[in-house]
């Protein structure tokens, strides 16, 4: 039985812009729990890779966990395009530094301390979880909208 971490992040109005990520946790006992929060400035994959982060942070260290998003760049950095990265010395295919380079490295440093699967989900498919992680981005929005006022 493993954890299950529904995330998605988001920038609106624009991209880069006001920042938010939103998870949907499901335990192994199917305990569903919300969770959300704003950014500040930032972009759609800051928010993805911290929706992530975030999320797989709130599973137990040495869990089986299956973090399941909507972003392949998240999905993708943290499996195919990880190895390669790293032993160019988080460098990418230009020889560039990694873009978001310090989220990348907390999110490996998470993602380490349980073992994860990942699942590649269709944004805005209609599946319940995502869609349910979607609000929860727009909730930590408009939150951020009315304080700000």
């Amino acid at each position: 039985m493993s954890w299950i971490a529904y995330t998605d992040g988001g920038a609106a109005p624009s991209n880069p812009g006001p920042a938010a990520w939103g998870v949907v946790i499901i335990t192994p006992d199917k305990i569903i729990s919300h969770h959300k929060g704003y950014i500040g400035h930032g972009t759609n994959q800051i928010a993805e890779l911290t929706a992530a982060i975030e999320g797989l942070s709130l599973i137990p260290e040495g869990a089986r966990a299956e973090l399941v998003s909507d972003s392949q760049y998240v999905l993708k950095g943290l499996t195919e395009w990880r190895k390669g990265w790293e032993r160019n010395g988080m460098r990418n295919s230009k020889k560039e530094l990694v873009a978001n380079l310090e989220l990348w490295k907390r999110l490996y440093q998470v993602a380490d301390a349980r073992t994860v699967v990942t699942r590649w989900i269709k944004g805005h498919s209609g599946d319940k979880y995502n869609e349910q992680a979607d609000v929860l981005v727009g909730e930590a929005l408009a939150l951020a909208r009315r304080n700000a006022a």
